[in-house]
């Protein structure tokens, strides 16, 4: 499965793609992690670009971000400087004697485990480096939401921006296949200063709340919340003090668990 993605090799523009000034992401987190109480130490498991993690270390915390794209890496390193940047794959990675109050994983990150091996590898690592009562959260498409209905829309999501002078253009298709539970991503990429257009292809595992609430379970985790919203990417989004919502059939889920002490 190829998971080249213009985006992720050129963190700059995926900024500009997916600008986040107010840091929603980031703010929501944080509120989480206050709200269930968690100690100072995160990891940011698929940290991408570094805002997310720069905005937790702003609020007092010591964060380690750990991402598989090393332009990622380094442009988090440059641009957000504080939490400690490492290379990880997040479906089976060992971070040896660093052990965290909290696990992060946004954006859909999770679901590139793409197997319930996968998951339980994840999970796995992620037990690992918590210590006993630390907190899990995660944000994701909801499997839920693709699985229940029998088509997509037909039409493909057209996006324009700017970056730097240059003019781009992004037409996303998305494509379920019940079979195999993913959920298929073809995304051609076009710009106005001449380049050829490029189509780029990923994949989603389609996970479904009851799915995750099992995996986590078996792992030695209780769950907290498991939510539809409102969370960073939802419609309406998130604001300070928004209580979670008790549905999961939404396009969103959020997921809260923690570790069992001992």
């Amino acid at each position: 499965m190829d998971d080249a993605n213009l985006l992720t090799d050129n963190p700059a523009l995926y900024e500009a793609r997916f600008p986040d000034p107010q840091r929603l992401a980031g703010r929501w987190t944080e509120e989480t992690l206050r709200r269930y109480g968690s100690g100072p130490r995160v990891l940011d498991l698929g940290c991408g670009t570094g805002r997310d993690a720069a905005y937790l270390q702003s609020q007092g915390r010591t964060v380690t971000g750990a991402d598989l794209s090393a332009a990622m890496l380094r442009h988090a390193s440059r641009k957000h400087p504080g939490p400690e940047y490492l290379h990880a794959d997040l479906r089976e990675f060992d971070l040896g004697a660093r052990r965290f109050d909290a696990v992060v994983c946004l954006d859909s990150a999770l679901l590139y485990c793409r197997t319930g091996a996968e998951t339980d590898s994840f999970l796995t690592s992620c037990r690992r480096c918590l210590d006993p009562g630390g907190l899990f959260v995660a944000e994701m498409r909801n499997g839920a939401y693709f699985l229940g209905r029998s088509t997509l829309p037909e039409a493909p999501a057209v996006h324009t921006f700017t970056h730097r002078g240059v003019v781009h253009r992004s037409v996303t298709r998305l494509r379920v296949d019940p079979a195999a539970r993913l959920l298929h991503r073809s995304r051609t990429w076009s710009a106005d200063d001449g380049t050829p257009p490029v189509e780029q292809r990923s994949a989603w595992r389609l996970l479904l709340p009851s799915e995750l609430r099992r995996a986590l379970t078996a792992n030695g985790f209780r769950v907290l919340a498991l939510h539809d919203g409102p969370g960073p990417r939802t419609e309406p989004p998130w604001r300070e003090g928004d209580l979670p919502a008790g549905t999961t059939d939404a396009d969103r889920l959020h997921v809260i668990a923690r570790l069992a002490d001992g």
